[in-house]
């Protein structure tokens, strides 16, 4: 296998990624905390699914689930631009009907970028919202942000 295969897969989740973010509501896709620039993306298990076996977004978070959203983050020095890898991330998603789901995102590499993930089971088409916790070495207090996402 070439590198041009191995990297293709990754370049083209990051645009499905980023044509998935496109739905967030409220405030879009991105913002800024604490110096934080915090960037939310959410697409169905399902693309990620088409993987080989070998790639490695194929085994993240101990596989692809069916019928389940990745949420991903990623986090950078709003002033400079560098990449935030080293964080705590965790997600709580409340919805219709009393729903709420809470699970910490792990460490992940996209398109050679570390970004920070995790599978979430959302019935129906929503809305949701997806409260964000963040903890950076460096900055003593939790960092958060808040966004609101539906099917569309």
């Amino acid at each position: 296998m070439t590198t041009a295969c191995v990297t293709r897969p990754r370049w083209l989740f990051a645009g499905l990624l980023l044509l998935a973010s496109a739905t967030v509501a409220a405030g879009g896709y991105q913002q800024v905390a604490d110096g934080v620039a915090i960037y939310f993306g959410i697409l169905p298990a399902e693309l990620v699914r088409g993987h080989p076996s070998v790639h490695p977004e194929s085994g993240m978070h101990g596989g692809v689930p069916v019928g389940e959203n990745h949420i991903t983050v990623a986090l950078f020095e709003d002033k400079t631009g560098k990449r935030i890898t080293r964080a705590e991330v965790t997600a709580t998603i409340t919805g219709p009907g009393n729903f709420k789901a809470e699970k910490k995102l792990e460490s992940m590499v996209i398109a050679g970028a570390a970004t920070f993930g995790n599978y979430f089971t959302m019935p129906g088409p929503g809305p949701y919202r997806i409260a964000l916790r963040i903890r950076t070495p460096g900055i003593g207090h939790d960092i958060e942000a808040t966004f609101t996402w539906a099917r569309s």
